[in-house]
């Protein structure tokens, strides 16, 4: 028996993004009613949608390029695939508050708790529940992230990736910039805007995929990221 757990935002326009990101627009490109040739129609059913977005929306993986400048060319689809499907494990923060960080000793405890080993080629998932709590609010872009230390102590453990359910990885204005630096030094990544991780706490180990979209020269994309659980 197979269970997948969607670990992925709904794209629609008017969502949250971080920043100055670009916003989502959606708009009826082809209707149904157009291709039947029909005039004036009193409702227009989509055939076809037209997508404005950025690389960097709803649940999405950061490519190298992006970490710094000195990492151009390291594009999204120069990433290896294995990258993107590894073994995955989640780890409870969900006591954090509002930018608080997450320190290495914090994870090391949260590994001993949960009776789980971070081994090489892991993605590393964060559960800090800010995606129930605070999405859409005012304080959606206020939530906890690992500090620059947790960051180099994770690369240290050569995971492929680790991921949060905040719009950004580290703690904006304190560990987030440098958090990008270090994993574009040590060749790891990172995904945001996650959901549902509190359905992966006490359950071990598990398939982890997040596959982007095969972006030339990208520097992130959206992805459809689900935890395969087999029993």
């Amino acid at each position: 028996m197979i269970d997948i757990i969607d670990l992925s935002q709904e794209i629609y326009e008017g969502m949250p993004v971080f920043k100055d990101l670009p916003q989502v627009k959606m708009t009826i490109h082809n209707s149904h009613e157009e291709w039947s040739g029909i005039k004036n129609p009193e409702k227009k059913t989509p055939a076809v949608h037209k997508l404005e977005l950025g690389e960097h929306t709803g649940t999405h993986v950061d490519a190298i390029n992006h970490m710094a400048k000195q990492y151009e060319g390291q594009s999204i689809d120069t990433m290896p695939l294995s990258m993107f499907y590894t073994e995955g494990i989640c780890l409870d923060f969900s006591h954090k508050n509002l930018k608080e960080l997450i320190e290495p000793e914090e994870i090391e405890s949260a590994c001993l708790k949960s009776k789980i080993e971070i081994k090489k080629g892991d993605t590393v998932l964060l559960y800090t529940d800010h995606y129930r709590k605070y999405f859409n609010t005012e304080n959606w872009g206020s939530g906890p992230g690992i500090s620059a230390s947790c960051a180099k102590w994770l690369g240290e453990k050569r995971i492929f990736a680790f991921g949060v359910e905040t719009m950004s990885p580290g703690v904006s204005g304190i560990s987030n910039r440098e958090v990008h630096h270090i994993c574009g030094e040590m060749k790891f990544t990172h995904y945001e805007n996650m959901v549902n991780l509190y359905k992966l706490i006490g359950r071990g180990r598990f398939r982890f995929i997040g596959l982007p979209l095969k972006i030339r020269g990208g520097t992130g994309s959206p992805v459809r990221a689900v935890a395969v659980f087999e029993n």
